[in-house]
């Protein structure tokens, strides 16, 4: 069953049926375990994930936004994550120096100083003494704008260290903690289809269970460093090349489509400003004078996050909506560009 298909089940009152209120009672007890899950300081972050509808055909992309996350989707996260935390306790407790775990270092006051000073810049006060303490604080955004609290956590998401695979017997205890989910222990077990290390972690579990012998290579500690090292190094490629293919097919479904849209402006820049087009999850740097001047004409207020032409009144501030033109352009020859331009 898909995502979308438990999610119209949950939400057609006409269906009364065992699986249908099955589903209800698992969304019921979901919303308790994230609500727990909140309250011990976990960060419900935000990030622009972007979905293609491609031909069946040509495999050319007919429609792009970004990704909807439904209650079927958040319910099934709690599951895993009670299930990843639940495994990390079982096989810590069996291999203390030979389990391969998940942490998620906390981020340093000099990562989260951009974050504090878009904050600042609108009259909002953060707290990040504490993973609890941004999150209390993020829930307490409010805004008329209806997409605001959305581009804060963005912007917050993008202050945040990468979470790292990593063998037990290296760190100790306290360095386990995993700063996103509040959580003493992690590590990935749900999805041994498509990741590699909660194969290891079943190995692990499995033995730790007495239902197979645990393979001699997980029980030296040193390889299982050597196999969290490169866990970490293929998902950054992973994820290198996930953004290159969301480049791709973002040139070849604009190419034909030139569009004018509202975007917001997320990052002030010396020559100009980076905006997040909310419409299709895309994020590119719009110039205010020729690529590789420092600024020309255009002065930039840190303190403010505004930048602004002395001698008018036009000026860009952080978060501002602004209307812009997206087109692919080719400066060089088979090197395609998606240039936004402010309209």
């Amino acid at each position: 069953m898909s995502y979308v298909e438990a999610q119209a089940r949950m939400d057609d009152s006409r269906l009364v049926d065992p699986l249908t209120v099955d589903l209800r009672n698992l969304n019921s007890l979901a919303k308790i375990m994230r609500q727990r899950r909140c309250e011990r300081g976990a960060l419900t972050l935000a990030s622009a994930e972007v979905k293609f509808e491609i031909d069946s055909e040509t495999h050319d992309p007919l429609d792009i936004g970004i990704y909807q996350i439904r209650e079927a989707n958040q319910m099934i996260e709690e599951f895993m994550l009670a299930a990843n935390v639940s495994v990390a306790e079982k096989i810590l407790k069996h291999f203390p120096l030979c389990s391969l775990l998940r942490r998620h270092p906390s981020p340093t006051k000099e990562m989260l100083e951009p974050l504090l000073r878009t904050a600042s810049s609108i009259g909002l006060n953060l707290d990040v003494s504490s993973s609890k303490a941004l999150a209390e604080s993020l829930d307490n955004a409010k805004s008329n704008d209806p997409y605001f609290n959305k581009l804060i956590r963005i912007l917050a998401t993008r202050c945040m260290t990468q979470a790292v695979y990593f063998c037990s017997g290296d760190l100790t205890f306290s360095e386990y903690y995993h700063y996103g989910l509040a959580a003493s222990l992690y590590t990935h077990f749900t999805s041994p289809i498509r990741r590699y290390a909660d194969v290891v972690v079943h190995r692990l579990l499995a033995a730790a269970l007495n239902i197979a012998k645990l393979p001699p290579i997980f029980q030296d500690g040193p390889q299982l460093t050597g196999i969290a090292d490169n866990l970490n190094y293929r998902h950054r490629n992973a994820q290198m090349a996930s953004r290159a293919s969301v480049e791709l097919h973002t040139h070849i479904y604009f190419k034909t489509r030139p569009t004018d849209t509202e975007a917001r402006i997320v990052k002030i820049k010396a020559n100009g400003f980076i905006v997040f087009v909310p419409k299709f999850g895309i994020e590119g740097p719009i110039y205010l004078t020729p690529k590789g001047d420092k600024g020309g004409d255009w002065v930039v207020d840190e303190v403010h996050q505004r930048v602004t032409k002395p001698g008018t009144n036009i000026s860009y501030a952080i978060l501002q909506t602004v209307r812009i033109h997206m087109e692919v352009v080719e400066p060089q020859p088979h090197r395609p560009k998606l240039q936004l331009t402010l309209i």
